[in-house]
């Protein structure tokens, strides 16, 4: 089919409302703006170019079909990912599985527009994350390349998630309704022209006024056909993301701010409602395609977003989640027991979610026993999209003289996976040696798990040659631009900070720091909570740990704002602020390794495991 499709000119007509401030969305520091009032549907009022599946009431039939295509957690991943991260897992009829190679927006939007064919009543909706933690073709440019890219997917509507904070609200407001950078100016030509839209994040308010950041619900029109979408995400955003991120922000509970928008759509006439929650769950299988709701699946989800799905109220028809990149299509029963569909499309473009909406022209409501879903691979065998690969190629041509230079050498993969793992330890001791540059009394770095994106492999991904690790890999693995901190921590602080690992807000699911060489100690898994940390077993180059001495700690700043439910880190003195964290990569790479003498992966043995 054409790189853009008849119906996508049609569709872009009805955003030619910019998102500009009003009394929907409030300015942070004078800054953020909202798109327009809350509710109002200024777009979404021509996708008129789609066939029509059946006849309006009077004209046309009862019952009308509303095609819902949804995807979660991009990343800005607009090239195919690599390794694990572009594959999926499918579960075949005898059983057995295989994996697929998926992913890349050349593909993804080839499969968008071939599932739109013949659906004149079709939406494109996302669950957040749509940029943060990038790649470098879109991180290094501030994720402009993402948003237009999404902007040609015809995106009609997304969540915020928790990395669209990342750097702060005002910078969320430049995605959302354009300008160049503050810092760094144009990056081509034309001026960056913000995403064609909107954001939604009713549970993100701003502290001062009381008031959402951004709208909190938008709704699609079509021939009589109205459908609203309510935009949260995860309460605990602040948790995860840097406190400058989410300075001045007020983040609510996900039920409650869903059901009080819920009751102003109903006011309103507006009675089919799809939440948009960047919240997910975790399915028995990590198969794609299985069917959580069959025989002997169990509950068929567990985590947040099943108590999350019991709880919102039985006016939300349908749920698209994300944020914890797993593939899912569930139904959980409503407060009134109801079967209500739950789905969400694993992460960086590999899926999308078809899901069929029975829309009842004399009630406005979805029937929601017809209501259909399925998850499906986004295929690396169909005809790539042209104008994808342009865009594709006009960022790449500009990332090209910074990403293709090497860095540093490395003898075999050097991988993330594993509750301590050899890429955890590698940067781990990176931040150590780079303290000791800043303050040669730096005793031991910490370094969290979750801030390590991607694994380094030694084949080549490139022209670079195998073993090579050129900046642009270096920045996938740790595309934050956190600051490596210098901290003073008592001996009984540092105890503390591993307990917090597996206690508090991470007993649940635990998040085992990355440690630097010297320090080593025993992580009981057939404990529980913070005893799970044999304490007596805690050395630092082989001498136990005094709890009144001073030990000088390397973190990257998100942990020395206590991040990733670490309070402790956040209680450091002295503090000394270096350079970024990938800077402290590359340093270490260059010192430590040659073309003839390539770095080895390091053992990850320094966490002493008993399951």
């Amino acid at each position: 089919m054409p790189a853009t499709s008849p119906a996508h000119h049609q569709r872009r007509r009805r955003r030619t409302n910019r998102l500009l401030a009003t009394a929907a969305g409030v300015l942070t520091a004078g800054a953020l703006a909202a798109a327009a009032l809350p509710g109002s549907a200024t777009a979404g009022e021509n996708h008129g170019s789609h066939g029509d599946k059946g006849t309006s009431y009077g004209h046309h039939g009862r019952y009308q079909d509303v095609q819902l295509l949804s995807f979660n957690d991009l990343h800005g991943n607009l090239e195919p990912p690599s390794g694990s991260s572009g594959r999926v897992t499918e579960l075949q009829p005898d059983g057995t599985t295989k994996t697929v190679d998926a992913g890349g927006v050349e593909y993804l939007a080839t499969h968008l527009r071939e599932a739109r064919k013949g659906n004149r009543y079709s939406i494109t909706a996302a669950g957040g994350d749509m940029v943060g933690a990038s790649p470098l073709i879109s991180g290094l440019f501030h994720d402009e390349p993402t948003v237009e890219a999404l902007n040609k997917l015809d995106l009609d509507v997304t969540s915020v998630g928790n990395h669209e904070f990342d750097e702060g609200a005002a910078e969320l407001a430049r995605l959302q309704n354009g300008g160049c950078h503050p810092d760094e100016g144009c990056y081509t030509d034309k001026e960056f022209k913000g995403a064609d839209f909107p954001y939604l994040a009713a549970n993100v308010l701003d502290e001062k006024t009381g008031k959402p950041l951004l709208r909190p619900y938008w709704v699609w029109k079509q021939r009589g056909v109205k459908v609203g979408f309510i935009g949260v995400t995860l309460e605990g955003t602040p948790d995860i993301v840097s406190a400058e991120g989410v300075k001045g922000l007020a983040f609510k509970d996900e039920v409650e701010t869903i059901n009080k928008y819920a009751k102003v759509l109903q006011r309103q006439g507006v009675k089919s409602i799809v939440a948009l929650i960047h919240e997910g769950g975790f399915p028995a299988s990590s198969s794609y395609n299985y069917d959580c709701d069959s025989p002997g699946a169990g509950d068929g989800i567990s985590g947040p977003i099943a108590d999350i799905a019991k709880n919102i109220t039985p006016q939300v028809d349908a749920l698209v989640t994300g944020h914890t990149h797993n593939a899912y299509v569930c139904t959980i029963p409503d407060p009134a027991g109801k079967p209500r569909m739950v789905t969400s499309a694993a992460s960086f473009g590999r899926l999308y979610t078809d899901t069929t909406l029975t829309y009842d022209r004399a009630t406005g409501d979805i029937a929601r026993t017809a209501v259909k879903s399925a998850n499906h691979v986004v295929t690396r065998d169909v005809p790539k999209a042209p104008d994808m690969t342009a865009l594709i190629g006009k960022w790449n041509t500009l990332a090209a003289p910074i990403g293709n230079r090497p860095i540093g050498y490395i003898s075999g993969d050097v991988v993330r996976d594993g509750t301590e793992s050899p890429l955890g330890d590698l940067i781990a001791d990176a931040q150590l040696e780079y303290g000791r540059t800043l303050d040669a009394e730096t005793d031991l770095a910490l370094m969290n798990p979750g801030g390590i994106r991607a694994s380094l492999t030694y084949a080549a991904g490139g022209a670079e040659g195998d073993g090579v690790v050129t900046f642009a890999e270096g920045f996938t693995v740790q595309p934050f631009a956190n600051t490596v901190n210098l901290q003073d921590f008592t001996g009984a602080q540092v105890v503390q900070a591993l307990k917090e690992q597996v206690s508090g807000p991470n007993e649940a699911a635990p998040k085992i720091l990355q440690i630097s060489s010297g320090l080593t100690y025993t992580l009981d898994l057939t404990k529980t909570g913070a005893d799970r940390v044999a304490t007596d077993s805690i050395r630092l180059n082989g001498s136990p740990i005094d709890p009144s001495a001073t030990y000088r700690v390397a973190t990257n700043s998100f942990l020395a704002g206590g991040g990733d439910g670490f309070p402790t880190l956040g209680q450091g003195t002295n503090d000394l602020v270096g350079e970024d964290d990938l800077a402290a990569l590359e340093q270490y790479l260059t010192a430590n390794s040659t073309a003839t003498n390539p770095l080895a992966p390091p053992k990850a043995d320094r966490i002493t495991i008993v399951s």
